[in-house]
């Protein structure tokens, strides 16, 4: 149950914000001599090592239904490419670019929602979501130019993330947030071993597995680690204050996406991707107010029926 205690809530969404690029920084430096497909199942074989000492500790119950199974199989299938799709972006592409075609997954999510779910979406909240796409597309037209086809990965990234965050929003109310994640992470180390497996010597340069080497090994571990550590910020944020609450300041990561890019890399965005940084975060932060109205107006009819 979400407790209203909006400070310790908004602190640790703001931890996310700071650690959840750091993920992004090592994994950009580990492509530089390991596979994409290597990376990402670092990534789970790392959070898989940590979360399993945390869930026993906490001694939770690691036994789940067959229609939980099912859904954690298929939360972890878009997690999987959600993250390879993001990798493979960075590994070519500067992190702010990247990370502002993700940040169009809220005006999916909530498409889908509409679709799936049936939930009320008014005619501002989809126009804010067109003008939100219109300003993906000015991040990728130049983006294209410089680097072709890969620049679709991050839009992947977003599609793949939003049908990941609906499986989430299914099955959170049946597993405590550990526990999620550690079978998560088996499950996508399950996945990926056999891909990687069979890629070996097949000089498929995404896939083939390398032997790290020197520092390499620990920018594989930071992937794992600041994705778990990061994840279990944002997971207990939630429990401290609602996501409507909190998901305004989700936009801070790209603020330290783009310091971090230019600090590691030497990257900064031009003016046309701060144009369309700009009109995403601003089309977001819209859906976000109106939400929240909508929520406020809701309550307030639900007590004005009740007789209050």
């Amino acid at each position: 149950m979400t407790q209203n205690r909006p400070l310790p809530g908004a602190a640790l969404m703001i931890a996310f914000c700071i650690l959840a690029p750091l993920l992004d920084v090592c994994s950009k430096l580990a492509t530089a001599a390991i596979p994409v497909g290597e990376v990402t199942l670092a990534r789970f074989v790392v959070q898989g090592a940590l979360m399993l000492p945390v869930a026993l500790v906490l001694r939770l119950p690691l036994w789940m239904g067959r229609r939980v199974a099912g859904l954690l199989l298929a939360r972890a299938v878009f997690l999987v490419l959600s993250t390879y799709c993001f990798i493979a972006g960075i590994a070519v592409m500067p992190l702010a670019d990247a990370l502002a075609l993700v940040f169009v997954e809220p005006f999916i999510l909530l498409i889908l929602g509409k679709l799936l779910f049936g939930d009320e979406v008014g005619p501002r909240r989809i126009a804010a979501s067109i003008v939100g796409f219109g300003g993906a597309m000015l991040v990728i037209q130049p983006a294209f130019a410089t680097f072709g086809l890969v620049t679709l990965y991050p839009l992947g990234t977003a599609f793949l993330f939003a049908f990941y965050m609906l499986i989430t929003r299914a099955i959170a109310a049946h597993m405590h947030p550990v526990t999620m994640q550690l079978h998560t992470a088996l499950t996508g180390t399950a996945l990926c071993l056999p891909v990687i497996w069979l890629a070996n010597g097949s000089g498929i340069a995404a896939l083939d597995p390398v032997m790290p080497q020197g520092i390499f090994w620990l920018w594989l571990f930071g992937v794992g680690f600041w994705a778990t550590v990061s994840h279990m910020c944002m997971t207990y944020a939630l429990k401290f204050a609602p996501s409507a609450t909190l998901a305004p300041l989700h936009y801070f990561e790209l603020v330290v996406a783009v310091a971090l890019g230019y600090l590691v890399f030497g990257d900064f965005p031009n003016m046309l991707t701060w144009a369309g940084i700009t009109i995403i975060t601003g089309s977001g932060l819209y859906i976000i107010w109106r939400e929240q109205r909508g929520a406020r107006r809701a309550a307030a009819e639900a007590l004005s029926d009740a007789g209050f």
